[in-house]
């Protein structure tokens, strides 16, 4: 039996990346998927190639009306949502004291805000389904120590699914928290970056960087049934480095 099979699911940046992967899991295993990202082009044709159970809607995380359109959207084409996959989120690789306010901000909005704006949209909708599951994605930077504004706002996902599961619990709604280390995307595999990548990989215990459908695998157990009981809890997918 499929493992999301009946499921509605939000996956936030699924356009491309870590969140594309996530999307096309979820429908090989069942689920119908809202794809949400700023990128109309590449979200309208990744939903296509997924076929008949997903759907693009273009989304400003940062936004309560988009959340809300988002909502309505789901339930109108599929019912009420199952689950929620807060993914979308970006960073910038500069010196604190370089760092404008206002590129501060920008990163604490997306990051950060968008997250609380999700799961405080969901619930309500979760409520109808009669449980839910809502998949934070942090980062091993949730943990330990990586860019400024980056880094900040990793630990405060980390915080607020926390907060988030005991408030939510009640309601049958688990929230958890999911932390790559460093994933073969292709901000982080392009061809500036690669050689520093895999000079990187050597320090990491398992020698290698993940695959993008490894944090996947993690993301599908946390939204589906098999992980009833856990909730409030972060998940660590990191090839070992946080364990040196």
């Amino acid at each position: 039996m499929s493992r999301l099979s009946g499921k509605v699911a939000i996956i936030t940046g699924a356009a491309q990346g870590m969140g594309a992967a996530h999307a096309k899991l979820f429908v090989e295993q069942g689920a119908k998927v809202i794809l949400t990202d700023l990128n109309e082009e590449k979200g309208h044709a990744f939903a296509t190639e997924l076929g008949e159970n997903a759907i693009f809607v273009k989304q400003n995380v940062t936004s309560e009306e988009d959340w809300a359109t988002v909502i309505a959207t789901a339930e109108e084409k599929f019912g009420p949502v199952n689950v929620l996959v807060n993914n979308a989120g970006i960073t910038m690789a500069k010196n604190m004291l370089d760092m404008t306010l206002e590129e501060y901000r920008r990163i604490v909005d997306i990051n950060q805000v968008s997250v609380f704006l999700g799961m405080k949209a969901v619930a309500a909708s979760m409520m109808k389904a009669g449980s839910g599951s809502i998949v934070n994605i942090s980062s091993m930077n949730g943990l330990v120590a990586g860019a400024v504004g980056y880094t900040d706002t990793k630990f405060a996902v980390r915080g607020m699914t926390k907060a988030a599961a005991i408030n939510l619990a009640p309601m049958g709604i688990r929230v958890n928290s999911v932390h790559p280390g460093v994933i073969a995307t292709p901000m982080v595999v392009q061809e500036d970056t690669k050689a520093a990548v895999e000079e990187f990989s050597k320090h990491i215990p398992l020698k290698r960087v993940a695959q993008p459908e490894e944090v996947s695998n993690m993301v599908l157990f946390l939204a589906s049934d098999e992980s009833s009981y856990s909730t409030g809890s972060e998940f660590i997918i990191d090839g070992g480095l946080t364990a040196q």
